[in-house]
């Protein structure tokens, strides 16, 4: 059972994040209420600006899904995410965030796992004895 772990919690976290990046895809303008203030200062726009987290946080979580650079993806949406609860503050969404941010971290800190391209990959460049 405890090889299958890492393979659950970085799929269920690579879902979770592709569903978050892709509702912000569809309807950007509905996630403007949770920007913080000063979002409205770049030089973007606050909706260009969603658009551009919800494209990071599909393609991050396209790669953790396949288990792809897995190390890499886990601990930038884990910063990614911890960016996103000092920004937010001490809140519901910031809570929910902190805890997303730790199973990131411990992906990051497992690596690769079973059933993950990571896993294909460094089996096919070692040499088998």
């Amino acid at each position: 059972m405890e090889k299958y772990s890492g393979t659950v919690l970085r799929v269920g976290l690579a879902i979770v994040m592709l569903w978050f990046g892709s509702q912000q895809l569809m309807d950007p303008d509905l996630w403007l209420s949770f920007l913080p203030s000063w979002t409205s200062s770049l030089p973007i726009s606050q909706t260009t600006f969603v658009l551009l987290n919800g494209w990071f946080e599909v393609a991050a979580g396209l790669l953790l899904l396949v288990g792809l650079y897995t190390r890499i993806m886990a601990l930038l949406l884990a910063l990614h995410l911890l960016g996103i609860v000092f920004s937010v503050g001490y809140t519901a969404i910031a809570v929910r965030d902190f805890g997303l941010t730790v199973a990131l971290f411990s992906i990051f800190l497992h690596g690769q796992s079973a059933y993950s391209l990571d896993e294909r990959l460094s089996k096919s460049i070692l040499p088998t004895q």
